[in-house]
């Protein structure tokens, strides 16, 4: 559900940017919490300094209210990696800028995609081979989905999206219908098929 949109009209306007920030200060303060995590996803390609910007006015005042910061980045595997999740994040200011970053390693597989792994070990290997080389190491951190997804297969595009499945929930679901329990070593996930 992140609005391109919305995003755009909070990096367009101080009033609102000032106005968001003094919120996340407060509710950061009220809720006791320990840290803030930025999470601005499906950005426009054009707000990508602007975002950048957001982020360089942000923390300092995080910081002085006494919070660290880190921003969650989308699985880029190169700076000239385009499209609407990738193109207005900056892996190399954002490791500069913020406390640290967490890298969203997962989703290859997702509810309105084909059957794959959620995580591929190849392709999340690209992420880190190319984070290494603009953020500093002691900056990153990976994100591991402890999740996979149920497939009515075949798969249709546009067809009933995956249902979520969590470790146990899917274990569970291989007990139940006697699935064999299969391991992918390229993408090094299991996998199993079962009948409805």
């Amino acid at each position: 559900t992140f609005s391109p949109e919305i995003g755009h009209a909070i990096l367009t306007s101080q009033k609102v940017e000032n106005h968001l920030i003094q919120k996340v200060v407060r509710v950061m303060k009220t809720k006791k919490y320990a840290a803030l995590n930025v999470d601005f996803e499906h950005l426009k390609p054009e707000d990508r300094n602007r975002y950048t910007q957001f982020i360089k006015k942000l923390v300092p005042k995080i910081h002085a209210a006494g919070f660290p910061v880190s921003t969650s980045l989308a699985p880029k595997t190169s700076s000239k990696q385009t499209g609407s999740w990738y193109s207005a994040h900056d892996y190399g200011a954002h490791g500069k800028i913020a406390d640290f970053v967490i890298l969203m390693t997962y989703e290859w597989g997702w509810t309105g995609g084909p059957p794959m792994a959620v995580a591929p070990i190849n392709q999340v290997k690209k992420v880190l081979d190319y984070a290494v080389t603009v953020i500093p190491h002691d900056k990153i951190m990976m994100g591991m989905p402890l999740y996979g997804y149920d497939w009515t297969l075949p798969y249709k595009k546009g067809g009933p999206p995956a249902k979520r499945l969590g470790f146990q929930e899917a274990a569970a679901l291989a007990k139940k219908q006697g699935a064999n329990v299969q391991y992918d070593s390229k993408s090094q996930a299991p996998h199993f098929r079962y009948k409805d």
